[in-house]
């Protein structure tokens, strides 16, 4: 099923905060900058410490480990982190299945990480997020450092993905065309609470 739900979800001054995405729906996060749309993915996925109960289905955060809870949970932060020296060592079982799908051909997994550019980096860490089948994804302004023709690669491969496995979204965007293009509901984070726009 998939279906995330957030209750009195309290962390970094914001909150409490409640929200329940279905399987497979795309949720955006919208809001001014500063006003903790990072901070509150990061408790999202258990990076920092929260108040309030987060759960897939009948599971709770609580009572998994920080990296069960995020395998299930999978976060794209605004900036990508990368801890090795080539591409393929970041991807479980060197898994190279969602390359194409945003834009790369298998030469890509035995890049060296300090070639890449943002760009690069910001699609091969949707690929690697993929490749660990979350059940929720935490979007973080996926498509920032993107041209028009990635842009949409990747919303449709989130599409897709989503879909396929009924994966809950919550995706940070700043752009309204693009919101409304991947989104069934739209909230705004201002104040540490957030209202859903009409």
């Amino acid at each position: 099923m998939n279906r995330f739900s957030i209750k009195g979800l309290k962390a970094n001054g914001i909150g409490p905060l409640d929200l329940e995405v279905a399987a497979g729906e795309c949720v955006c996060l919208s809001g001014p900058s500063g006003s903790g749309k990072s901070l509150t993915m990061r408790a999202l996925a258990d990076l920092d410490p929260h108040e309030g109960e987060l759960r897939i289905d009948d599971e709770t955060s609580a009572v998994m480990s920080g990296p069960a809870w995020r395998k299930r949970v999978g976060m794209l932060p605004a900036e990508s982190h990368w801890w090795y020296d080539t591409v393929k060592e970041h991807f479980p079982k060197n898994d190279g299945q969602y390359l194409t799908a945003v834009g790369f051909s298998d030469e890509a997994m035995e890049w060296e990480v300090s070639r890449l550019s943002t760009g690069e980096k910001q699609r091969l860490a949707l690929a690697r997020l993929l490749a660990n089948e979350p059940d929720v994804m935490l979007l973080d302004e996926p498509t920032a450092a993107l041209d028009k023709d990635n842009v949409a690669r990747v919303e449709a491969l989130i599409e897709e993905y989503r879909k396929q496995h009924g994966a809950a979204v919550i995706w940070v965007s700043h752009d309204p065309e693009q919101i409304a293009r991947v989104s069934g509901r739209q909230f705004r984070l201002e104040k540490g609470r957030w209202q859903e726009a009409k």
